[in-house]
């Protein structure tokens, strides 16, 4: 018998060349980042460590685009091995500048420790032409005191 051990597909991201290269896309505004997890952690692809806010509470991450940007993929991956909670987060877009935005999806997601540690979301879309993307993220919906974190962000 011949066998290949090829991962769990769902998860897995498509060959780095298929996403956009943010960093030279976009300008980003953040609410709050923790100094040794800085969004560009999340945002460029071979570096670790993902983002972290500075405290806990809603944040909200924006990318702003020097062009408009023709978007058909938004990957998220997000990582919490240690505190059980249910994190909510809502993607949007803008057309326009930031004068007006279109909710894209807004989900729940439970972690624990002994269980979901990690949520990919592979999100296809047909955006035309985005000016601003934005991710809230609450990471306590009970109102405790986690602290917002996201591993991956990929656009393509």
């Amino acid at each position: 018998m011949r066998k290949r051990i090829i991962g769990n597909l769902q998860d897995a991201a498509p060959p780095v060349q298929d996403w956009l290269n943010v960093g030279s896309l976009a300008e980003v505004e953040i609410t709050s980042e923790e100094a040794g997890h800085p969004i560009e952690s999340a945002l460029l692809s071979g570096l670790d460590g993902g983002w972290r806010a500075a405290g806990p509470g809603k944040q909200t991450i924006r990318l702003l685009f020097a062009h408009p940007q023709q978007l058909r993929r938004i990957w998220l991956n997000f990582v919490e091995p240690l505190t059980e909670r249910t994190q909510e987060y809502v993607l949007r877009w803008s057309p326009d500048g930031g004068q007006s935005f279109r909710e894209i999806v807004r989900q729940h997601w439970n972690f624990s420790p002994q269980g979901a540690t990690s949520e990919t979301e592979d999100h296809h879309v047909e955006l035309p032409a985005v000016t601003v993307l934005e991710l809230s993220i609450i990471p306590d919906t009970s109102g405790g005191n986690a602290f917002a974190s996201l591993a991956q962000l990929r656009l393509a």
